[in-house]
C-alpha cells in the first residue's frame, strides 16, 4: 500500500506530514510509557547524569515523559525511563560501603 506522494497537493502534503508528526509522538510516548510501567513508585533505581556518578534514588512519580527521583542526598530528578536501573540490594550495599571512610583512632 503505497502512496503516490507525487500527485499529492500542497495542502495535502502538509496534511500528511502533521499526521505522521503526530503519529511518530504517539509511538515515542507509548513507548516511554511501557519503559515506566516496568517500575513502580517506591521503588529503589538508580541512573548516570553526563559528568557525575551513578546516583541512587526512590522513584517517587510518573510524569508526561519522564519519572521523578529523589536521590539519597535529596535531590529531586526528572529522568527519562530508559536511562534507569532498578537497585537490587547488594547494589545499594556496595555503594554505602564505598561511602564509609575510615578514620584513625588516636
Amino acid at each position: 500500500m503505497g502512496i503516490d506522494i507525487d500527485s499529492l497537493t500542497e495542502a495535502q502534503l502538509i496534511d500528511l506530514n502533521n499526521r505522521i508528526i503526530a503519529r511518530l509522538r504517539f509511538v515515542s510516548q507509548a513507548r516511554a510509557h511501557g519503559r515506566m510501567l516496568q517500575f513502580k513508585i517506591g521503588d529503589r533505581v538508580s541512573f548516570e547524569p553526563e559528568g557525575r556518578g551513578v546516583i541512587f534514588g526512590i522513584l517517587t512519580r510518573y510524569n508526561k515523559k519522564s519519572v521523578t527521583v529523589i536521590s539519597e542526598r535529596g535531590e529531586r530528578w526528572n529522568v527519562a525511563p530508559q536511562f534507569l536501573r532498578r537497585v537490587v540490594e547488594a547494589d545499594a550495599e556496595v555503594v554505602r560501603d564505598a561511602i564509609v571512610v575510615p578514620m584513625r583512632n588516636k
